[in-house]
């Protein structure tokens, strides 16, 4: 993975973890569950935001690369794996 990728999906993580770590502490203070619920919320988009970060280089250099080395296999292989993450990520119905 390329630097800049790394940096951008650290950062997405930090975020998200920080999230947490403040959910963590509305629940033990009994903070207000519309709050609490708002926060998860936007934890949830944070590391929806750093799957598609990854998402992104994957399809870029990975599929990419699988797709142009002529080898029927790994092509395959990589189809798969991405139907596999689209049908968990909830793209395909």
């Amino acid at each position: 993975m390329d630097d800049g990728t790394r940096q951008k999906l650290i950062h997405r993580l930090r975020r998200a973890q920080g999230q947490l770590n403040a959910i963590h502490r509305m629940v033990e203070d009994d903070a207000y569950c519309v709050d609490t619920l708002l926060q998860i919320a936007a934890v949830r988009g944070a590391l929806d935001k750093a799957g598609q970060v990854l998402l992104r280089y994957h399809i870029e250099n990975c599929v990419s690369q699988a797709c142009n080395s002529g080898d029927e296999r790994e092509r395959q292989q990589k189809i798969d794996e991405l139907m596999e993450v689209f049908a968990r990520h909830g793209a395909i119905a």
